[in-house]
């Protein structure tokens, strides 16, 4: 992806290529589905999902070498299953023209607001929630009328040929489709009318200018470094029982996992010491069936290499299961938590991606608001604080996609609130009615009365002209 070439022209005998056409020429001859085959279409969706969810987490699993069911059955299918009944239940108020005002100089007239399809979506999706991440803004382009192409990860074949089947007996190619094995640049070179990426923010720069030779309008999910805050206030224990849930989750591997966190100097103790509590009953072991794999050897050595990189320049490393640091076999690598960390670190330059978390002590909280701001903006911001005055201030002080206040991660399952980043952790977002719109065209339809008012200051012009101006000025029309 990170190649992307100049853009070519389609090559008409490729499968990506015929169904774009087939795509494409529906959404011409047929530009406005109706609200009923809207909800048919989720509604298939949600049914093919909870018929064949064994299946589906069992070829996650297969790509990441081990991946419990579990997680892919709450993370991934759950929340998809959750989202269009969400949708399907707000689907024909979402879709109803919406009046707007109409000054007094355009008295008689009428102005309408209606959410149009934009056409044919492409979803470029990653192997870390290759259901979730794939499947969510194609509900949110499915509500709004669009028809969609999926490209899954290389990294995710197993499901992405399991989902190309699934879903070509379910819906015609004129709807939605995944194709498996296309590449990126054969993918991303076509003229979407609306082109969604998640991804890194570096993949992201040439998708975005790949997908301006066309104009076609991006949605990025990106990621970065998102900080986690434990304020004084909050109960030590309870913080890291609920953010180490979310930073291991998946091994770490997720675009809003906590990538630093900030603790008060004198409690950095007391969180190593819960944090190894928390993580021995979950994980009791590195070979326990419940903690994922590292999804390939590339991203196993490159993490592995970030913490020999860190202790190697004085960092602390705490691992907090056992005594075994990695297991090359299964591409395993124990939970960690990183001390005494620095600038000059790659574990502190780069989204870590995995289960390594570095902990930053500080002694008063401005510091700390102050660190985030000269950074990146990430796409997610934590903040462990009972206090509503603390919880302000970081909110009204700092930038972020996204913010979960007293726990992590979860408010990417909100489906009535956006998700999306800001900055360089992305730009546009999906999830519920945002969702709806952001696929939208809202197209403005102004519709004149009986007369126009306006052509009594058509040419020529003079006296008449002169009075209805002054008019228009003194009462502001």
């Amino acid at each position: 992806m990170n190649n992307l070439a100049e853009a070519q022209p389609i090559q008409q005998t490729s499968r990506i290529a015929q169904v774009f056409e087939t795509q494409r020429t529906a959404s011409r001859r047929a530009p406005y589905p109706s609200v009923q085959e809207r909800i048919q279409h989720i509604d298939k969706l949600a049914a093919l999902l909870e018929k064949h969810q064994d299946a589906i987490a069992n070829a996650i699993s297969t790509d990441f070498g081990n991946r419990p069911s579990q997680e892919s059955k709450v993370l991934e299918i759950f929340g998809l299953i959750s989202g269009c009944n969400y949708t399907r239940k707000r689907l024909k108020k979402w879709m109803k023209p919406k009046k707007r005002h109409v000054g007094l100089a355009f008295f008689g007239a009428k102005n309408t607001v209606i959410p149009q399809p934009k056409g044919v979506i492409g979803i470029v999706t990653p192997w870390n929630y290759p259901l979730f991440l794939a499947l969510s803004p194609a509900i949110s382009a499915l509500a709004a009328g669009n028809r969609c192409i999926i490209k899954m990860a290389s990294n995710s074949q197993t499901l992405a040929r399991l989902m190309e089947k699934l879903i070509s007996e379910e819906f015609d190619d004129s709807v939605l489709a995944v194709v498996a094995g296309v590449s990126a640049h054969e993918f991303t070179h076509l003229p979407w009318d609306h082109l969604v990426f998640t991804g890194s923010a570096a993949t992201a720069k040439t998708v975005m200018e790949t997908a301006a030779k066309y104009l076609t309008p991006v949605t990025l999910e990106l990621g970065g470094k998102s900080p986690t805050i434990v304020a004084d206030d909050f109960d030590i224990k309870v913080a890291a029982d609920r953010l180490l849930f979310g930073k291991f989750l998946n091994a770490g591997q997720t675009c809003v996992a906590p990538d630093y966190v900030f603790i008060p100097r004198n409690k950095v103790d007391a969180f190593i010491d819960a944090a190894k509590t928390v993580v021995k009953q979950r994980y009791p072991n590195l070979n326990s069936a419940d903690y994922t794999s590292i999804i390939d050897e590339k991203a196993y050595q490159r993490l592995n290499k970030t913490l020999e990189d860190a202790t190697s320049k004085g960092a602390r490393a705490v691992n907090l299961i056992d005594q075994t640091i990695n297991d090359d076999a299964s591409r395993k690598l124990a939970p960690h938590l990183v001390c005494d960390v620095n600038a000059d670190m790659l574990i502190m330059q780069d989204e870590i991606f995995g289960p390594l978390l570095p902990i930053k002590p500080y002694d008063n909280i401005e510091d700390v608001i102050a660190y985030i701001n000269a950074n990146e903006r990430p796409l997610a911001l934590y903040l462990y604080s009972n206090k509503k005055a603390v919880q302000e201030q970081v909110i009204y002080n700092t930038l972020s996609g996204g913010m979960c206040i007293n726990d992590s991660v979860v408010h990417v399952a909100q489906h009535d609130m956006p998700f999306g980043g800001v900055g360089n952790s992305g730009m546009g977002h999906y999830h519920g009615h945002e969702g709806f719109i952001e696929f939208s065209k809202m197209r403005p339809i102004f519709k004149q009365g009986p007369m126009s008012a306006l052509l009594m200051m058509a040419p020529p012009y003079g006296a008449t002209f002169d009075k209805m101006y002054k008019l228009m000025l003194k009462f502001k029309l």
